[in-house]
């Protein structure tokens, strides 16, 4: 199925209308009749704040929505997308595939969020259904004076990138393991316009990535490491953001495997800042952003066959430094710290990296939202932070005291890749704090990346978090709300 956002001049007569509105009474003219005005008007007296009616009609659904304007402008965008996910859920149940959202009140911002709920809670991972229905595409129309064409068509690019993120995380390592993902880098390259390159293990072995190798150690797959770039003549940025994700696969934990508890049936979802990261480059690319970007995915499996790494072993890193491995659950920070190595020799303005880190963090504030640390300005942080809240993928910041340096100290090596259980996310992000030297930022979206419940528009399964709130803040940078048509 796909969902495309379109822009339109008028309300067309043929599609189902949702109305944007301050007042029931502005619906008259839009051949909404007195008994389904007189509806309205009965259940909006019942609403203390707001409203949202439905109302199905023979061929068509009815729709109002009335903002709580008691809210924060971000709380309002956010309600709106979340009732966006009722409109989809109607629209399926009634075969239909086409909605056009009438903007009445001149609030851009309010009828393009409810546009993307309603685009994100439309989607569906159904690959592998042997009884799946036949693809039905829906069309969402967005007639709105404030909003330019060029708005509605980044806002679609966006999604589109999003959907990407999720059917990634969603694949099975059975299908998508390290160089089936680094051929899906090279595909989506080609068709949204950025550069890539995939390094295969002997490539790896060359660069001396200690830490990927040591991790791909256990598995019969051999490892990859993605190379994505986008660098229009027109940047704003001398230097380049890169951005670097987790790409494991799927984890077993090594030779300290998961139990049960540890939720084996869901670690193909390890792979969900790899993910993030191409759907980051996928809507910068595709909207055509004078920003340099530079994207970063170092992925294998975490396997227990073949010489997988132990407990006690001291392996050397991209960056020379050596580490001693305490346990092999905490591989993805080893992957990682190869690829900040790495990042150096394209002298970034700022790294920030993306991860499905520790349960130390899930533990910490749920699937909420992401748990933040790292060296970049406040500046920066305050920046990223607030795109995050414009799209509800809200950022928590950790504290990153020098204290915690002494938890990744090693007796025998120059650090070590766990800490004590308490502060986990931090210590995680403080082993990771040896590799970059430029401003950097960890996000670890342990617990945003993969849900087991369905939670509004983010659905079940992946998420694609951090695509959005990449695209916002990068958009920011780049200087255009606007994009390209």
């Amino acid at each position: 199925m796909s969902v495309v956002i379109r822009s339109a001049i008028e309300l067309p007569t043929d599609v189902s209308p949702l109305f944007l509105s301050a007042e029931i009474a502005l619906l008259k003219d839009f051949q909404v009749s007195e008994k389904e005005l007189n509806y309205m008007e009965k259940k909006r007296t019942k609403e203390t704040s707001g409203g949202f009616f439905m109302i199905n009609r023979l061929d068509q659904i009815l729709g109002l929505l009335m903002p709580d304007h008691s809210d924060t402008p971000f709380d309002q965008m956010e309600t709106l997308r979340r009732q966006g996910v009722q409109v989809a859920q109607q629209l399926k149940e009634e075969g239909l595939t086409k909605v056009a959202l009438m903007d009445l009140m001149d609030a851009p911002d309010l009828v393009l969020a409810l546009a993307e709920g309603v685009a994100l809670a439309s989607y569906s991972f159904d690959k592998y259904k042997s009884d799946k229905k036949e693809a039905v595409d829906l069309e969402i129309l967005v007639v709105s004076p404030g909003l330019s064409g060029c708005q509605i068509a980044a806002m679609n690019r966006v999604v589109e990138a999003v959907f990407i993120a999720r059917d990634l995380v969603n694949e099975p390592v059975g299908f998508l393991n390290a160089e089936r993902l680094g051929q899906t880098v090279l595909d989506l390259s080609k068709a949204y316009g950025f550069t890539a390159e995939v390094f295969n293990k002997k490539k790896i072995e060359a660069l001396k990535m200690g830490g990927l190798l040591a991790v791909n150690q256990g598995s019969i797959d051999p490892p990859t490491f993605s190379v994505m770039e986008w660098k229009p003549d027109n940047a704003r940025n001398a230097q380049p953001i890169v951005l670097v994700g987790k790409g494991v696969v799927y984890d077993t934990g090594g030779i300290n495997l998961k139990t049960p508890a540890g939720s084996l049936d869901t670690m193909k979802c390890d792979m969900g800042g790899a993910a993030s990261v191409i759907g980051a480059m996928v809507a910068v690319a595709a909207n055509e952003w004078p920003i340099h970007v530079i994207g970063l995915v170092p992925a294998t499996d975490n396997r227990p066959g073949g010489n997988a790494i132990v407990p006690g072993d001291i392996i050397t890193m991209h960056s020379g430094t050596t580490v001693e491995i305490i346990n092999t659950d905490a591989e993805g920070r080893l992957i990682l710290a190869d690829a900040l190595s790495f990042a150096k020799r394209y002298q970034p303005e700022l790294v920030i990296d993306l991860a499905t880190l520790t349960g130390n963090a899930v533990v910490a504030i749920g699937s909420h939202g992401t748990v933040g640390m790292g060296t970049a300005s406040e500046e920066v942080k305050a920046a990223l932070g607030q795109a995050g809240d414009s799209v509800c993928e809200r950022v928590v910041w950790f504290p990153f005291w020098k204290d915690y340096d002494d938890e990744v100290k090693s007796e025998i090596a120059d650090i070590k890749n766990l800490g004590s259980r308490e502060g986990g996310a931090i210590s995680a992000g403080k082993f990771l704090s040896k590799f970059v030297e430029a401003p950097w930022l960890h996000l670890d979206i342990a617990g945003p990346a993969f849900l087991e419940r369905k939670a509004h528009y983010r659905g079940i399964g992946g998420t694609g978090v951090g695509v959005r709130m990449l695209a916002r803040f990068m958009e920011g940078i780049a200087g255009s709300s606007k994009g390209n048509q």
